[in-house]
């Protein structure tokens, strides 16, 4: 069974995210989605229900932030040793134009073992660079 696992995974393409809010109509807050970077013309935003897909040319805004906090839960529960461990979550923004001229935006959460790759992808494609929010942001972002 582990020897198919990569097998399974492999039609799993894209950065799996969770879609924390935004403007897109359809999509629900606190969404699991999937964001495919690989076409050349365009993302692909696919969730269990629908997909749809953002021409990397309507994308006009790039954004990355990052929310540290400390463990104090788990310091608490398990050991004081968390109160030294930060926890970072990973925010993405991505506004564009729709089909029909209007704004929209999407916040993302996305993993810290995708931030990075996700990142460079959407400059590549899109020609537009990263905005990060802070300092810390931008170190995380760029590794």
């Amino acid at each position: 069974m582990l020897a198919l696992l990569p097998l399974l995974q492999a039609g799993d393409t894209g950065s799996r995210v969770l879609y924390v809010g935004g403007t897109v109509a359809g999509v629900p807050n606190k969404c699991q989605l999937r964001i495919n970077v690989v076409e050349a013309d365009a993302l692909t935003v696919t969730s269990k229900a629908s997909s749809f897909q953002i021409p990397y040319g309507e994308v006009n805004t790039i954004e990355y932030g990052l929310r540290v906090s400390r463990r104090y839960l788990e310091a608490v529960l398990i050991s004081p040793v968390f109160l030294v461990a930060k926890k970072k979550t990973h925010f993405l923004t991505i506004g564009y134009t729709d089909a029909e001229g209007k704004q929209q935006a999407m916040v993302l959460q996305v993993g810290s073992g995708e931030i990075r790759s996700l990142l460079v992808s959407l400059e590549a494609r899109t020609g537009r660079r990263v905005e990060y929010q802070d300092e810390e942001a931008r170190k995380a972002g760029k590794g």
